[in-house]
């Protein structure tokens, strides 16, 4: 029974970061904007939050500090594509490339010594009832947050109007700014909201999931969230559960050992990886429910008629 709590606990927490970050891209790209920079902004904004905790911030700034670096570097990318109608495909990987470096540079005097980590919540008598207070009650805050957010961009998405105005630039910005809604203000606010949950991914990454800085510690995690959305042929829920799979092949990885599984550890590391392209491949021959959800106008670049 331990060591099942210990997995599912363990892909709840392992798969947060990345519903974060998936979920911020989802809503980048329901507004026809790719940004394959969250990796780099991910790093940007792990650095952020590692800074403010070891420079004294009490540890719910310093991951805003994290979150809203995400946000100031996506706002780089969003002038260079949405002002300067650079391709979008180069501007995301320029811009995962700076995140990278720049936090690397930012890295640099930070150690090797580990912070305190954000802190679970304990609900006195809840936390402590048999399975249930393990299971549910017992999660980081961000954990929380990151459900929230998946029940607040799921109901904006499809039940507000706002939501339908954002889906509806993302099939057909001529149609929206005919219309008249304001298409490049639309999606500048899209893509500084995926970096904001990016640099929140990146953020729990460095103060709770590893509180201990290494550089590139994101390791891939912002290239499998641009995975998962596609996985989820773009809807929230099914990246929800795109982020719990790749969770639990992370633990699952780690608990190999402890579960007898008898496979080299080299091949329980790639196993989480090796599945996203399994998953991605498979995904792709039903072409049909691709083109059923996906953006028509995605990654196209859209300059308001004078």
């Amino acid at each position: 029974m331990d060591l099942f709590i210990a997995i599912f606990t363990g892909t709840i927490i392992a798969a947060t970061p990345l519903i974060f970050a998936a979920l911020g891209e989802l809503v980048v790209e329901k507004s026809g904007v790719l940004n394959l920079g969250i990796e780099g902004m991910m790093l940007v904004g792990a650095a952020f939050a590692f800074w403010g905790v070891i420079a004294g911030l009490p540890m719910p700034l310093a991951i805003l500090a994290g979150a809203l670096a995400g946000a100031a570097s996506s706002l780089l990318f969003g002038v260079l594509a949405l002002t300067f109608l650079t391709n979008q495909y180069a501007a995301g990987l320029a811009l995962a490339i700076f995140g990278s470096g720049l936090s690397a540079f930012i890295g640099r005097g930070f150690g090797s010594a580990p912070i305190d980590a954000l802190d679970a919540i304990h609900l006195p008598v809840l936390s402590d009832i048999p399975l249930v207070g393990p299971l549910l009650l017992r999660f980081d805050p961000l954990v929380y947050l990151a459900l929230f957010m998946f029940a607040v961009i799921s109901w904006f998405l499809y039940r507000t109007k706002a939501g339908l105005v954002l889906r509806t630039i993302g099939e057909s910005p001529e149609t929206a700014h005919a219309i008249g809604f304001p298409v490049i203000k639309i999606r500048y606010l899209a893509v500084l909201f995926g970096g904001l949950m990016a640099g929140l991914g990146g953020a729990y990454l460095s103060v709770a999931y590893t509180p201990l800085w290494v550089e590139n510690m994101t390791a891939g995690r912002g290239w499998i969230a641009l995975a998962l959305v596609v996985f989820a042929t773009w809807r929230p829920l099914r990246v929800l559960l795109g982020a719990w799979l790749f969770g639990g092949m992370t633990i699952l990885q780690l608990q190999g050992q402890a579960l007898g599984l008898g496979v080299p550890s080299e091949l329980l590391s790639a196993l989480p990886y090796a599945a996203t392209i399994v998953v991605l491949v498979i995904i792709s021959q039903n072409r049909q429910m691709l083109a059923l959800h996906f953006p028509a106008s995605l990654a196209k670049p859209f300059r308001p008629a004078n």
